[in-house]
Order: C-alpha cells, then sequence, then structure tokens
C-alpha cells in the first residue's frame, strides 16, 4: 500500500481577544513544553476508540495508520485553545494516487455543518428585522409556499422552527447529484419535482411538537432568505456570514467554480476509490452545500463563544444565546448542544458523499476543534481525532466509553443467534463461534462483548447491541445503538456451539 503523506501543512494561529478586522491573527503564545507542534504530534499518534474495556489501557491509534485503515486519503484538523486557532494541520493527499498534499486552506464540503452557518445568516437578518423567528414563513415565501394540509391548521412553520428540526417538514437529507447529472432548480427539489431526488418538502407532523433532523427544513429557509432579500444564496452568505466571520475561503458556490477545483479534495468512497466527478454537486446549499475548511470552521466558533460573551460585532449575545439554547430535542438554532455546565457544547455533524467531518465547541473556556475528511469512513476517523484533542486538552468531555464485561455462559449466548434484517436486503447474522458471540456481515466477523446476558458492544465500528425478548423468552430483535431495529428473521437449528 502506498505510504500517505502526512503532517505536509501547518499553521499556529489565534485569533485576538479585542475585536479584529476579520480573518485577522495573531501568533499563539505558548508555554514551554506546550508549542503547537508538540501537541498535534501528540494528538497524531494518540487517536483513541470510542469504547474502552475497563482495566485496560486505551489503545492509542498512529493518525497515519487510522487513515490506511480507513481508507481516508486526506485530513485537516484545526484545534481551537483558549479563545484561538493555536495549530491547523493538513495530512495526506487531496486524492487516492495523487501528490497534492492536504493543507489548512484545502476545501471540503462541510455537509451539513453547511446548517449552523445558514443560521448565522438567518439570524442576522432577524437581527436587521427583516425576518422574525416565530412568524409563518409562508407570509414571507414569495417563490413557493409550505404546502397546508391537516398538520398546518393551527400550527406554523416558523424560522425558528427551521432552524431547530422541530418544523414537522419531511426530507432528513439529500443524496447530491453525480457531476455529469442535471441538477434541478431549489423549487423543484421543494416540490419533488425531476429531475429532483429526493420526494417533495412538506409538513407530515404539527409544527413544533417534536424534533427530528430536517435538511428539507434547511432548504425551505434558503428559499426564504432568498425570497425576502432577491439574492443569489451564495452571494447573499458571503455577505451575512462569511465575509464578517473572516471565512475568506469559504463559498456556498455549487457546483464548485472551476477555478477553486485546484485547491479543493476529491470525495473518496468507503473503498476508497475517489467518487466519480470527485464531488457531487448540491443545490440544497443551506443544508449541504459549503465548501471550506477547518480554520475557517474553527473562526465561525470562535465568534459564536465570542458573541455568546458579548464580545462579537456580528450577532449580539442574545441571539447566539438563543442558538446555544434548547429548542427541542438536544438542538439549539442550527447547533447541535450537548452536556451542560462546564461541559456545554455545541458543535455539529456532517456527511456528504465523498466527504464526513465534525465540529465542536465548549461554550465555556474558549476551546474547541474542527475535522474535515475525504473519505466516506472519515466519520470514524473524525472521532477517533477528536477524542485525541481532547485528551492532549483535557477537555471535561469526548472521552471513550468505559465498558465493563461480564461473563456469560455458552447457552445464554447461543439463544441469541439467528439472522436479523436491518432493512430489506440487509441482513446479519449473529454466531456462537467458540466461546465468543459474533457478528458476520460478509466476509468480516466482528466479536460482541457482553456486558450483560443481552447487551453487548463491539470494539470494532463501537456500536452498542440489545437482544430484546418477548414474553416466550425468545429473541424477538435487536436494538443498535438504542435506536434502530433490526427484527430476528430466522434463528439457526439446534447445534452444539461452535469450536471454530
Amino acid at each position: 500500500m502506498k505510504r500517505l503523506l502526512i503532517a505536509t501543512a501547518m499553521l499556529t494561529l489565534a485569533v485576538p481577544a479585542a475585536a479584529p478586522a476579520p480573518g485577522s491573527m495573531r501568533l499563539a503564545a505558548q508555554a514551554p513544553g506546550s508549542l503547537p507542534e508538540a501537541r498535534a504530534a501528540r494528538v497524531e499518534q494518540r487517536l483513541l476508540p470510542g469504547i474502552v474495556i475497563a482495566g485496560r489501557p486505551a489503545p492509542e491509534r498512529a493518525l497515519a495508520a487510522r487513515m490506511a485503515a480507513l481508507k481516508t486519503p486526506g485530513v485537516s484538523v484545526a484545534v481551537i485553545n483558549d479563545g484561538a486557532i493555536e495549530w491547523a494541520k493538513g495530512y495526506g493527499v487531496t486524492e487516492a494516487g495523487g501528490a497534492t498534499p492536504v493543507t489548512p486552506r484545502t476545501l471540503f464540503q462541510a455537509a451539513s455543518i453547511s446548517k449552523p452557518v445558514a443560521a448565522l445568516a438567518a439570524l442576522r437578518l432577524v437581527e436587521q428585522g427583516k425576518l422574525a423567528l416565530d412568524q409563518n414563513v409562508n407570509e414571507r415565501l414569495t417563490s413557493w409556499k409550505v404546502p397546508e394540509n391537516e398538520f398546518t391548521t393551527t400550527e406554523k412553520v416558523t424560522l425558528r422552527r427551521l432552524l431547530s428540526h422541530s418544523a414537522g417538514l419531511t426530507v432528513s437529507g439529500f443524496p447530491g447529484y453525480a457531476a455529469d447529472a442535471p441538477v434541478p432548480a431549489l423549487v423543484q427539489v421543494l416540490d419533488g419535482q425531476k429531475p429532483a431526488n429526493t420526494v417533495a418538502i412538506s409538513a407530515n407532523v404539527v409544527p413544533g411538537t417534536i424534533w427530528r433532523y430536517s435538511g428539507g427544513g434547511y432548504t425551505v429557509m434558503q428559499q426564504l432568505l432568498m425570497d425576502v432579500t432577491g439574492r443569489p444564496f451564495p452571494a447573499l452568505l458571503a455577505d451575512l456570514a462569511l465575509t464578517p466571520v473572516g471565512m475568506a475561503d469559504s463559498t456556498y458556490e455549487q457546483p464548485l467554480p472551476e477555478t477553486r477545483r485546484a485547491a479543493a479534495a476529491s470525495g473518496h468512497l468507503a473503498s476508497g476509490v475517489v467518487l466519480a466527478g470527485r464531488a457531487h454537486t448540491y443545490p440544497e446549499m443551506a443544508a449541504a452545500g459549503l465548501w471550506t475548511t477547518p480554520t475557517d470552521l474553527a473562526k465561525f466558533l470562535i465568534e459564536i463563544q465570542r458573541a455568546v460573551q458579548g464580545r462579537s460585532t456580528v450577532l449580539s449575545a442574545t441571539m447566539a444565546r438563543e442558538m446555544i439554547t434548547v429548542q427541542k430535542g438536544r438542538y439549539g438554532l442550527g447547533l447541535g448542544l450537548e452536556g451542560s455546565g462546564p461541559s456545554a457544547s455545541f458543535g455539529h455533524g456532517g456527511s456528504n458523499a465523498g466527504f464526513k467531518c465534525q465540529m465542536t465547541a465548549f461554550v465555556h473556556g474558549g476551546r474547541g476543534a474542527v475535522v474535515m475528511t475525504n473519505g466516506d469512513q472519515g466519520s470514524r476517523l473524525a472521532a477517533e481525532i477528536m477524542r485525541a484533542v481532547a485528551a492532549e486538552y483535557g477537555w471535561p468531555s469526548f472521552m471513550p466509553r468505559q465498558k465493563t464485561v461480564v461473563a456469560v455462559d455458552a447457552a445464554a449466548l447461543a439463544s441469541l443467534a439467528g439472522r436479523y434484517e436491518l432493512r430489506p436486503g440487509r441482513v446479519l447474522t449473529v454466531a456462537l463461534e467458540g466461546a465468543a458471540l459474533v457478528v458476520i456481515d460478509g466476509a468480516q466477523r466482528i466479536e460482541l462483548f457482553p456486558e450483560s446476558a443481552t447487551r453487548f458492544f463491539d470494539l470494532v465500528e463501537e456500536h452498542e447491541l440489545e437482544f430484546v425478548k418477548g414474553a416466550d423468552g425468545r429473541v424477538m430483535h435487536m436494538l443498535i445503538d438504542g435506536q434502530q431495529k433490526a427484527p430476528r428473521i430466522a434463528q439457526p437449528p439446534a447445534m452444539a456451539p461452535s469450536t471454530m
């Protein structure tokens, strides 16, 4: 296997405490022994898994090895410490088989991280008096309207509900359009009309009643901003969000203009093969269309931190606190929320075809990080890097979960064996091999470790599984990560435990 280019470029940066001109920076002051280069080097060698077994040391993984194992050719990282970007670094190459190194200025698709940046633009329009958080959006939409139906009779779709995924709208996410495929206009996406590849966006739950992730809602918001201002979305977002925050390398243009292609990474499938056409096109720009860098996203996170403290010229403290206040579920206005007190954090993940990324920042203490990758297995890699950063910088959260393994007799394990259907045509086999329960997925065999006679976890894909039994004591289904239910569709014939 070709050796990946590692540690190709690094910046040591910090955002000044006083209000700067957009994008201006100073060198970070560092105590001896804690230079950014040294801290980055430790992070690179100490990637951490999501689950560790109590009493055993956490296995530390080198970044280069994990990039190769997860077939992710390029990674870019930016770390925030004490309210400043302490270091930003690129690893690997922009495209498998090529020699162009990833640098801190290499562009990646931000995928759903597009949403919080777009939310900032919408909230600035609210502060300018051009929009209202709790107004029926149909009163301001002109090019298209949210279809009225039995769900919108009394409760209406509002900007607050769009930004917090509580508007009751359909369409969770978007697959994008291959480079050679026709791309629909935004109204065609909203109406589900070809060449759109998703269904029409409408309410099928009463607005305001539940949290349910909806990229469709952000697409409605995109049309709303365009209708209210009469401007194309990329230019509008540049003026409302990107330029004020200093995100000079970022754009919502879709597809990415040829003049910027040389600065961009190519997406890769889980197999490591380059995505056809290098990247999909996303007319759903607010939901998934931002091209950016970890450094630019770190500037965005710092701006929110500063705004919460009342030190931003971009957004008021009142509005920033609305962003990080739970609206529904664990979501604010454009941001996912975790923890409380010193552990309170905000952020977002992103998953486009060939690109996976993660960003997070703490409300207090000026800490955070952004990881962007150009591979479909990059989510796992980004999580491992985040945990390494958390360990290096002493974050109050984002550390591996500790699990205790218990002894379960072979007969009890054998009773869980069978075939489980994740979805039509996707079946996993659970079998007893020797003294261990394993999941067989094609050629892959993954050992399950018992926490109890019915609850297990694995150390490969780091899932938590629970076997749910009926009144007769027989397993009905397997619950994966507390959410996905896989019904048991068959069980093996009675046999002695395998000695394989």
